[in-house]
């Protein structure tokens, strides 16, 4: 995933310490980060959508979650502020937070053997 960033540095360290993705290895003798193998979902949207919040944001990031829950206790812990889709989906269930940017990122926590 790459994209624009007004304050690149800023923004990769939030990233890190609010949702524990590891900054990009400066030399090649570290890896990247990884992450479990699971469903992906690849989903262009019209571009008219309100789905991502603000019109000038050209895309959204959906995290998979193994306890939406206990991410969302974490997240507010750090002084996110989260905002918890209260439907059950036959899919699983959903959170929503904004990077510094204001980025809008989806928590997806999938159901049982989707």
């Amino acid at each position: 995933m790459f994209f624009r960033s007004e304050n690149p540095e800023t923004t990769a360290r939030w990233y890190q310490e609010k949702l524990g993705i590891d900054l990009v290895p400066e030399d090649y003798e570290h890896q990247p980060w990884t992450q479990e193998a699971g469903p992906t979902v690849f989903a262009p949207f019209p571009k008219d959508t309100e789905y991502f919040g603000d019109r000038m944001r050209m895309w959204m990031l959906n995290f998979r979650v193994k306890n939406l829950d206990a991410m969302v206790e974490q997240l507010r812990g750090l002084g996110v502020e989260v905002k918890v889709d209260p439907e059950n989906y036959p899919n699983g269930r959903f959170a929503r937070i904004h990077d510094p940017e204001g980025n809008a990122i989806e928590l997806w926590e999938p159901k049982e053997g989707k």
